[in-house]
């Protein structure tokens, strides 16, 4: 069966068809396209929830780069020129996130976002109210099998894996560090570096997903900011 951004759009809204909450993860590696599909698909199921549920906010996009350590501590580390790499962020803050969202516990819930123009994290920028049944988390390293990491993947309900060719992948990293700043060959550098080595990461973690979406899916939605 060929799969279609309508096929992703109907397994998700599955994952809460019994009215629980469900974490839903997209991983892949830098520029994959994870932020665009995510993105995508809160915009496609919002006007359209399950039986019971109310249209609009049942859906939440929460992103795993909230996470990120401050620049200023990656500097205190002495990591600030492996940003991005698994040790520079806050692994365990992150699984408790999701370890609150899944409890369903508390009437909201506050995740920080991400800044690209200033790349740092932004405190308390997402509110998740206790209507959200289904949360739609993407990172990098979802499925890392390391200590710090190795709690977010039991408190998913599914990972997949956006699987996007490696030249388009580059080329759109490369013109993401531009756009937010860097020069060309400083761009190039860190794509080709930095950004290579965690990739290299990433995708040995790739079998673990429970589906892989391939670059002719990707390539349906507009250029991934991550």
């Amino acid at each position: 069966m060929t799969l279609t951004f309508d096929g992703l759009a109907a397994r998700a809204r599955g994952l809460v068809a019994d009215g629980r909450r469900a974490v839903l993860g997209i991983t892949g590696a830098p520029a994959a396209g994870k932020t665009t599909l995510a993105e995508e698909l809160v915009a496609a199921l919002a006007p359209d929830p399950p039986a019971g549920l109310t249209p609009g906010r049942w859906v939440r996009h929460v992103p795993m780069d909230g996470f990120h350590l401050a620049d200023v501590e990656l500097e205190r580390l002495g990591l600030r020129d492996r940003k991005g790499a698994p040790d520079t962020f806050d692994a365990l803050g992150y699984a408790a996130l999701l370890r609150r969202l899944v409890q369903d516990e508390d009437e909201i819930v506050y995740a920080p976002g991400f800044e690209r123009v200033i790349e740092q994290p932004i405190a308390g920028a997402i509110p998740i109210e206790r209507t959200a049944r289904l949360i739609i988390t993407e990172g990098n390293y979802l499925l890392l099998d390391a200590p710090r990491w190795r709690a977010v993947r039991p408190l998913l309900a599914e990972v997949w894996y956006a699987d996007l060719d490696q030249d388009t992948r580059m080329d759109r990293l490369i013109a993401r560090h531009i756009q937010f700043g860097k020069p060309e060959p400083a761009a190039i550098a860190w794509a080709r570096g930095t950004d290579e080595r965690n990739a290299a990461v990433i995708s040995a973690t790739r079998d673990r997903a429970d589906l892989v979406i391939p670059p002719t899916v990707i390539h349906t939605f507009g250029t991934p900011p991550a």
